[in-house]
């Protein structure tokens, strides 16, 4: 979904100059039918969607009905975090940075860059307060202020011998500053980044300092996640799925069954894994990523990402936003 929505040259070419102000968003009796790219799902169950046009959409009884806010901005926005269930930043093109302190009844812009050109592509709530959104070109939006303020810079990582070398600053490097596509923050605290072209980051220290982790794969990996204690979860291009129980140090194919763009996956309260992905690809594990079932949504649509609370999971992409019905768990 995202190397679709990348490909989109609408979405890139910004024609709005730096110092012109954002354009709000539009309300639309279709918003729930229309392209979304990023779900999360506050501490106690609040749904937030958000895609195209700057749409947001919230959800407050487990995805059956939506209500879309009013968004100072009308980009293409791509990621989405609750810091609890009052508080949730969204990221998306023009390197935008959108802030609520009252579960999306108004919002602030915290961070928008249209000369730049480029998208953040994700962004992670940290339990202390810290976000950290990610995006081209080894973009990294951090702030330490609950979202006051954020600096934005380029990944650096510590590299591992005879692997991808670490994102770094040099105009020159495009190879060496990848697209980072999504980010995620284990228990153990680690947070982990998934990039293109077989970039795995990780940082101990909440995000203060990387580390470039090996790769069993060197096609772009889309989503990332943390599966409990050293355990990781990647998915990415071609149905590649992969496991590792240390923290990234080593990998374990997963067979997908499928050879689809992955593009999204959580974890479910009952315990199950969801990954999904283009062509309406569900996989879903019930051992905790070791092994994964195939089914597909009936429209076949892409899917971007999936999101749960206690009462079912919901899926968000091409058609606009559904929920997602899996057989009971034995």
């Amino acid at each position: 979904m995202r190397c679709c929505v990348w490909a989109l040259g609408a979405f890139w070419a910004g024609i709005v100059g730096a110092a012109e102000a954002p354009v709000a968003s539009v309300r639309s009796s279709l918003a729930t039918r229309s392209l979304l790219t990023a779900i999360a799902a506050s501490p106690h169950g609040m749904l937030m969607a958000v895609g195209e046009r700057g749409h947001v959409l919230v959800s407050r009884d487990g995805g059956e009905q939506w209500q879309q806010s009013a968004v100072p901005v009308d980009v293409l926005l791509t990621g989405v975090c609750f810091s609890d269930d009052q508080t949730a930043y969204v990221v998306g093109h023009d390197e935008t940075i959108l802030t609520t302190h009252d579960a999306g009844a108004h919002w602030r812009v915290a961070h928008y860059a249209p000369d730049t050109r480029q998208p953040l592509l994700d962004v992670a709530c940290l339990p202390d307060g810290t976000v950290i959104a990610v995006g081209a070109y080894a973009t990294v939006a951090r702030s330490d202020d609950h979202g006051v303020h954020f600096r934005v810079t380029e990944l650096q990582a510590a590299p591992v011998p005879s692997v991808h070398k670490a994102a770094r600053m040099d105009d020159d490097a495009e190879l060496e500053q990848p697209h980072l596509n999504a980010i995620a923050r284990a228990d153990d605290g680690s947070v982990y980044v998934a990039g293109e072209a077989g970039h795995l980051y990780r940082s101990n220290d909440g995000g203060s300092h990387w580390l470039s982790l090996p790769s069993p794969y060197e096609g772009s990996w889309f989503s990332v996640l943390p599966l409990g204690g050293p355990s990781v979860l990647v998915a990415g291009l071609r149905g590649h799925l992969y496991r590792s129980d240390d923290r990234g140090e080593h990998w374990l194919l997963v067979p997908s069954g499928v050879d689809t763009m992955l593009d999204g996956a959580t974890r479910l309260v009952d315990g199950r894994i969801v990954v999904v992905g283009l062509a309406g690809v569900v996989l879903t594990s019930a051992d905790n990523g070791h092994q994964f079932d195939v089914t597909r949504m009936a429209d076949r649509k892409g899917i971007a990402a999936v999101g749960s609370t206690s009462l079912r999971p919901v899926v968000v992409g091409e058609s606009g936003v559904h929920p997602l019905t899996l057989s009971v768990r034995r």
